[in-house]
């Protein structure tokens, strides 16, 4: 009985798609795969994500509906959806697009007990992989997330898609997936436990292949270095998360992302841009505390960054005006109680945060 009472207690891991299909030209095997859960499939996408695509849909037995053209993962574009949902009572959910039409596509899924397909249209996040739906205010600040009960039922990574997204799309998915080994290894690297030490792993070899691939990807599109990195991004990120858990999945990087999402002058500013930027005030953070290994990895990765094109400081992400004010107010929100920047193995305040975050290009200092 004890044993059984311990099992029940651990958590659920939703650690991938039920099926992957992917390769060049794969996504018009998407209505015969689609067929298997009934002949209605509701479509959500984004407008440029339905023009790439709609081609695939067509010419099919399948009845397709589709909603209304999105751009964003939030609690007015839900009702909507869900409304839908209700009026054509689809038998499964597609979504295409990037990352906020896709978390809406698996939310919807999720709420309606419906199965949900994934097509990501870009390399920026691994959103069409993972058991997790962030939303957004209606000025795009982020509010909250929702960790669904599974990963998708169907995921299709068709690389002729993805290469039709302009390239600063992968560069972002670069940034978001490398920073899963500098948060997981700074909030798990330590633990004992079988699944989460076998993600912190995965997380270096990811950041490794990364670090070899990502110049050469970027200027060769759709060449075989380059799906690797997209299977990087979009899969391989996906999967660090699903096995580790929460702890593997965002730490103080994602949660200066969230926080500058409350600034109306990033929303012009791609997701992973804003992690990568986030990895370097975490390094800041950990220097802070005497961390000799941050402050190499912070210069490892800003000579990284600039030669792909990640921001390395305020300016880069759009913020060289932003007030000291302005700054404060991120600041504080990143700290906040139910912050994940508190996923850190030191407690963090407000003004450490903004020493940090106008700081992430300073030399490293000297030691005697």
């Amino acid at each position: 009985m004890s044993d059984t009472l311990t099992m029940a207690a651990l958590p659920i891991l939703a650690i991938a798609p039920s099926q992957l299909l992917r390769g060049n030209g794969i996504l018009a095997q998407l209505p015969k795969y689609l067929s298997r859960y009934g002949n209605k499939v509701l479509v959500i996408a984004g407008k440029n994500a339905k023009q790439v695509t709609i081609s695939y849909l067509q010419n099919s037995d399948l009845e397709i509906v589709f909603a209304e053209a999105i751009s964003d993962c939030n609690d007015t574009n839900l009702a909507l959806l869900s409304q839908i949902v209700l009026q054509e009572n689809p038998h499964v959910i597609v979504g295409i697009g990037g990352g906020k039409v896709l978390d809406t596509a698996k939310l919807i899924a999720y709420q309606n007990k419906l199965p949900i397909a994934t097509v990501p249209t870009t390399g920026a996040t691994c959103a069409a992989w993972t058991a997790l739906s962030n939303v957004y205010e209606a000025h795009g600040a982020f509010a909250y997330d929702v960790t669904l009960d599974r990963c998708p039922d169907l995921m299709i990574v068709d690389y002729d898609v993805i290469a039709t997204a302009p390239k600063r799309t992968l560069v972002s998915g670069i940034g978001d997936a490398i920073a899963k080994w500098y948060e997981s290894s700074v909030s798990s690297g330590s633990s004992d436990k079988t699944m989460v030490i076998a993600a912190v792993q995965e997380a270096r070899i990811l950041r490794d292949i990364l670090f070899q691939k990502s110049a050469e990807a970027i200027s060769n599109p759709n060449s075989q270095v380059w799906r690797e990195v997209v299977d990087a991004t979009v899969c391989l990120a996906g999967a660090i998360g699903g096995i580790g858990g929460a702890n593997c999945r965002t730490v103080a990087a994602h949660a200066i992302h969230n926080a500058l999402t409350h600034l109306h002058q990033t929303h012009g500013t791609l997701h992973g841009e804003k992690v990568a930027y986030g990895i370097l005030v975490q390094l800041r953070l950990e220097e802070f505390q005497g961390n000799q290994l941050a402050a190499s990895s912070r210069h490892q990765l800003l000579k990284f960054y600039q030669e792909i094109g990640l921001p390395i400081n305020l300016v880069d992400l759009g913020l060289g005006q932003v007030t000291l004010a302005e700054l404060e107010q991120i600041a504080e929100i990143a700290c906040q109680p139910n912050s994940d920047i508190h996923r850190l193995p030191f407690t963090v305040c407000p003004s450490q945060v903004l020493a940090a975050m106008v700081s992430t290009t300073s030399p490293i200092a000297a030691t005697v």
